[in-house]
């Protein structure tokens, strides 16, 4: 039977271990971590995914700012909520919902974040850090991944590792991630991408397959090689009458058909989604603290 690596377990156990070092980082030295949320438009899932990282933030002992904006919000209101919370000494991540509204600059906003808040990990100064090898803060999702890879043991080390998509979230991070020459890394890596004119090529090569798409159950069982570990970021929406809304969320790997094929896979929700929030709590902890004081 295949390996279900239980990535809600993981992050509750990370958030344990937060939570306890929160308590001793406020007793002995006053510092509580501060992470800012900026929310700009009525996007519903954006919407639920700050309320959960606020409340995330609650759990384990964190201040946590939220501010929402409507829609029509201008570039310049936005980068006054940053430039304003880059000079408070509390707040030490700084987390802008994406995406965001036409009329924003996405990157303007990104590159207007100092890089020691930016807990998203997206400035392009983190970005050239975690291509060079060098300490700074990981993408939140390729952290989790790797995180659990290496949690449930699976060899990375000469292996080759798969990666369907290259976004700037998790597909160009996690392949520059899993090939840095380090013991949790040192994986040959390929990415496929929309070019690609046989993705099946690739895939049914990969000891190591990750799914970043963002398309229902596009990878079936005659796309992977036998004894292969699954790691689906896709969480996508399915009609379904049968439950109390009306859809469900499955991943970009057909789950129960290459159930019977695979060594191990992230099962979707439970799987790489809990980890974010995770590795975002982390993040904001290291910021609180400084990267080098915390294995």
């Amino acid at each position: 039977m295949a390996i279900i690596i239980d990535g809600k377990k993981c992050s509750e156990e990370i958030r344990n271990e937060l939570k306890q070092k929160t308590e001793e980082l406020i007793k002995s030295k006053g510092i509580k971590p501060g992470l800012a949320l900026l929310l700009v438009g009525d996007n519903p899932a954006s919407a639920l995914y700050v309320k959960n990282k606020a409340k995330a933030c609650e759990e384990i002992g964190y201040n946590s700012v939220i501010v929402e904006l409507p829609e029509d919000t201008s570039e310049k209101t936005v980068l006054n909520y940053i430039e304003k919370w880059n000079k408070d000494e509390s707040i030490h991540g700084i987390l802008v919902q994406l995406p965001l509204p036409k009329q924003i600059n996405e990157q303007k906003v990104i590159l207007s974040i100092l890089p020691e808040k930016d807990v998203d990990g997206f400035h392009p100064i983190n970005m050239g850090r975690l291509v060079l090898g060098l300490p700074g803060f990981i993408p939140c999702t390729p952290a989790g991944i790797q995180y659990l890879l290496n949690k449930y043991e699976i060899p990375l080390k000469g292996k080759h590792v798969v990666v369907v998509g290259r976004s700037n979230i998790v597909g160009k991070p996690i392949a520059n991630l899993l090939y840095q020459k380090n013991s949790k890394a040192n994986a040959i890596v390929t990415i496929c991408h929309t070019a690609t004119n046989d993705i099946t090529y690739y895939t049914r090569q990969a000891d190591v397959l990750i799914a970043a798409v963002g398309v229902p159950r596009l990878i079936k069982s005659e796309s992977i090689k036998d004894g292969a570990t699954i790691i689906d970021v896709g969480i996508n929406r399915i009609k379904d009458a049968s439950t109390k809304t009306g859809y469900r969320l499955v991943g970009d790997v057909d789950y129960n058909d290459v159930y019977n094929k695979i060594h191990a896979i992230t099962p979707v929700p439970g799987g790489v989604g809990p980890m974010t929030i995770a590795m975002l709590l982390r993040n904001t902890y290291l910021s609180a603290v400084g990267l080098d004081k915390y294995e």
